[in-house]
């Protein structure tokens, strides 16, 4: 008897712990009341889901910006909506499972699995339903950023720029175009347009600026706009035009968007780009520059405004002042001379400015004779006005002593209509091809390259743009290659046809004289046909879609100079005859997928410059030390790591003056810090994922010529600035006094996602810095702390700072304690920084105001200043 009751105790606890495993939460025996709850509760959901969607829609009509909040909602409920969906879908399955009056089923597992999964969705959707009370939705959209472009004062246009832009702005016009011949100042009266959206911040939410140019396609323009609007990201750029243009569409309609296309020669589809055309209702804009009154009216602008030459009075007024005073005033005869010689420049801005800076240098009648002389000449050969213009900038051209000064202005041409090349680049290749100096002496050269450039640019063949970078005038490059192509006068013969197909390529009559050939911009995607340049010297191929580069193509080259391949992202494998140009000296492999450099690479013994940025998949760079002429080597963010190999290979370079590198180890620091030589060829350093021991950017004061550096994902130590000073023994004011560690010739930081550190009051050690930008470091409280700067108050910082951006710092309180002067200063931004709640900027900061933009979010409205005259 007590057995039975013992085992009946023992059957009952077994069944009990069954039912607590299966049964215990309802998963089966409430499995049918749980889906018919699922299913209402997200009914419920999905109605208040429309609700909270044609709220966000109002409000986006009105140029609001939905909340992050409201949107991570909507993706969720999106999810689980879809979740919900694949549940229902086998739900009559399940249930036909259930037995005993549905509190087992006959698949116990099964079941138990479903029945949770509805359970858990279902406390879900039901706490997405209680957060789904949003009092607002939407937040005012930042004010519009617009970054000013460059521009020159201009005499003659006032009237012009006033009425444009009361066109655009005041009379509402959705589509305006402005149109005349080349030079004659649609540019610069478009960047004026642009800049003045600048003095109307939030009327507009984005300000789009591009470049076309002849021969432009959809994707390059699909590309520039989805920069601006910040979509161009590596999944997108895989994407087919038409979803390209999908998704502009879908950004661009909740915007007020200004649409500005400069120096279009041919309709633009803005169907095919994603733009939605712009009404009187969405209160958008696009307005263009164009030499073609017809292409106005195809773009919808029947009333175009003609950009017309200047008239005599305001010709005669910017010739003046090009010329100067100083040359006018030393005879009268001279100015009546000059009066003739502006009449022959037509009241073209572009010939004015040109050719009153070559005036400006001749002080002798005879001189301004000569010049009335050819400009008449000249304008007599050509009967209509376009073909006249080109002699009379020619006459600059001539107007150039230096012969090598000559040819480096022709090679300017090779590049596409408005592109912007850095200086640095254009002397490298100058270099290289033999225009300027000698390799021997690198500083010098670029030095004699500095001052071709200056020439130049006050020749206004050059426009400066900023500090880094150089463009050339499209009515100027097309002036360039009218002297460079005329195979039968001149030696140079270029062939350029950067932004065309190959197919476009002219005939020409004798392929063996090309001495410099662009192909730039082309979407090429393969190049298997043999060469027939056995003169060329340059060959430009960067930014194409080049995959196949037959190795015949290039064997034929025995004088090539300079090859530049950058911006072929697909292009992997560079053919193994490379090692047969044995007068390269010029290799640019950047931004491609190089894996290896091939056989025989080393036999390339004449080169010198050999760029490797951002490959991401080269794994290595074995027998590089062979290389014995280089003087020039760029590694910067590519896969290579400076091990012990690397190193010593690198040490075995006699002539290596430049190295850009990038650095993710404490060993890699160590062994480049303990070779001086190699240490002082550093002007660009990375330094990457130090995450296990904290690095210390006072190691890197020994590299005196760096002179960019870049942390990214690592953890920096604490700079003790005192102990730096009481170290040297020395008054830390004296910036002079060499034994202090400074940061000499540091000019750019960029510091991002470095955790660890709360300041960065080293800065003070570096008193040549133009350009700062710190984010996404959550620990950072102030850029220059005070107590730690005590030692060093006669040391004033960023004296030299041009661009200081702080973003996504959460605790970022004080970039300084007290206002500054800046007197370079030209943009700071704040982003992102909610507990910045004052700026070091008082009325008297920055003198270039007119030069000056400050960009801040919306947080960030309620900023405290020193007094109202800020």
């Amino acid at each position: 008897m007590g057995n039975c009751v013992s085992f009946q105790l023992s059957c009952d606890q077994t069944l009990n712990h069954i039912f607590r495993c299966f049964c215990g939460k309802g998963y089966i025996r409430t499995l049918k009341e749980n889906l018919t709850a699922l299913k209402r509760e997200m009914e419920d959901l999905k109605a208040i889901k429309v609700e909270v969607q044609n709220r966000v829609s109002r409000e986006e009509t009105r140029h609001q910006q939905r909340l992050q909040a409201v949107q991570v909602w909507l993706t969720r409920v999106d999810s689980i909506d879809l979740q919900i969906q694949i549940l229902l879908s086998t739900s009559s399955v399940q249930l036909q499972k259930s037995c005993l009056c549905g509190l087992c089923s006959k698949n116990v597992c099964s079941s138990y699995s479903y029945g949770k999964r509805v359970f858990l969705l279902l406390e879900e959707v039901k706490k997405l339903n209680s957060e789904s009370n949003f009092e607002v939705v939407t937040k005012p959209a930042p004010i519009c950023e617009v970054e000013k472009r460059f521009t020159q004062p201009t005499i003659g246009q006032e009237k012009m720029l006033e009425t444009a832009w009361n066109r655009l702005i005041e009379d509402g016009v959705g589509i305006m175009g402005l149109h005349g011949m080349g030079g004659v100042g649609k540019t610069t009266l478009f960047r004026k347009i642009h800049n003045k959206f600048a003095e109307i911040p939030g009327r507009f939410d984005v300000v789009i600026w591009i470049v076309v140019s002849q021969g432009a396609k959809i994707s390059k323009l699909q590309e520039d706009i989805a920069e601006k609007l910040h979509l161009c990201n590596e999944m997108w750029k895989n994407k087919s035009e038409s979803d390209k243009a999908a998704d502009i569409h879908n950004v661009l309609q909740r915007k007020r968007f200004v649409l500005m296309l400069d120096d279009i020669w041919e309709k633009v589809d803005f169907e095919a780009l994603g733009v939605p055309v712009p009404t009187r209702e969405n209160g958008c804009r696009v307005a263009f520059t164009t030499r073609s009154r017809e292409v106005c009216g195809r773009m919808g602008d029947h009333e175009p405004m003609e950009i017309q030459c200047l008239g005599p009075k305001e010709a005669w007024e910017l010739f003046k002042n090009k010329v100067g005073d100083n040359t006018l005033r030393r005879d009268p005869v001279i100015v009546e001379l000059a009066r003739k010689v502006a009449e022959k420049c037509r009241g073209l801005p572009l010939a004015l400015n040109v050719i009153g800076e070559v005036m400006a240098s001749k002080t002798m009648v005879q001189e301004w004779e000569d010049a009335i002389d050819v400009l008449t000449t000249s304008a007599a050969e050509f009967p209509d006005v376009k073909n006249k213009i080109l002699p009379i900038l020619k006459y600059s051209y001539d107007s150039l002593l230096d012969e090598n000064i000559k040819t480096c202005f022709l090679y300017c041409a090779l590049f596409p209509e408005d592109y912007e090349i850095h200086k640095e680049t254009l002397i490298d290749y100058w270099i290289c091809e033999g225009f300027i100096g000698d390799y021997s002496v690198i500083k010098r050269a670029r030095n004699k390259g500095y001052t071709m450039l200056g020439t130049l640019i006050r020749a206004n063949l050059l426009t400066e743009v900023g500090k880094t970078r150089v463009v050339m005038h499209d009515v100027v490059r097309e002036m360039a290659l009218w002297i460079a192509s005329d195979f039968g006068k001149q030696k140079e013969n270029f062939v350029v046809r950067a932004g065309v197909g190959l197919h476009e390529i002219p005939e020409v009559k004798d392929w063996g004289a090309v001495r410099r050939m662009s192909l730039m911009n082309n979407d090429i995607e393969e190049i298997t046909c043999a060469s027939k340049c056995s003169e060329l010297t340059t060959l430009f191929l960067q930014h194409n879609q080049l995959k196949n580069f037959s190795g015949e193509f290039i064997r034929c080259m025995q004088k090539l100079v300079v090859l530049d391949l950058a911006l072929n992202r697909y292009f992997n494998k560079l053919p193994e005859q490379i090692s047969e140009l044995a007068s390269l000296q010029y290799l640019d492999l950047s931004y491609t997928n190089i894996e290896q450099l091939p056989v025989g690479f080393h036999e390339l013994k004449n080169l010198t410059q050999l760029n490797l940025s951002i490959t991401k998949r080269l794994c290595s760079l074995g027998g590089i030390s062979k290389l014995s002429s280089l003087r020039i080597l760029k590694l910067l963010r590519s896969n290579v790591h400076a091990d012990v190999s690397l190193v010593k290979e690198l040490q075995l370079l006699e002539h290596l003056q430049v190295l850009t590198i990038t650095i993710s180890t404490e060993m890699e620091l160590e062994q480049i810090l303990d070779d001086k030589r190699l240490a002082n060829c550093i002007t660009e350093l990375g330094i990457s994922d130090f995450q296990h021991k904290a690095f210390n950017i006072s190691l890197l004061t020994s590299m005196e010529n760096l002179r960019r550096l870049r942390v990214e994902n690592s953890h920096v130590s604490e700079i003790n600035t005192n102990l730096m000073c009481i170290e040297n023994k020395t008054d830390s004011s004296d910036l002079h006094n060499p034994k202090i560690p400074r940061f000499t010739n540091l000019s750019t930081v960029y510091i991002r996602s470095c955790h660890s550190i709360k300041d960065l009051t080293w800065l003070l050690f570096a008193p040549n810095l133009v350009f700062l930008r710190i984010s996404d470091s959550r620990e950072v409280e102030e850029i220059i702390n005070k107590e730690k700067a005590t030692n060093l108050t006669d040391i004033t910082p960023f004296q030299k700072i041009e661009y200081l951006i702080v973003e996504d710092l959460p605790k970022l309180e004080s970039i300084y304690w007290s206002p500054l002067a800046f007197p370079l200063l030209k943009h700071m931004a704040t982003l992102s920084c909610p507990k910045l709640r004052k700026l070091p900027l008082n009325a008297t900061s920055v003198p270039l105001v007119d030069e000056f933009t400050i960009e801040m979010d919306s947080q960030e409205t309620e900023l405290e200043w020193e007094d109202e005259d800020i």
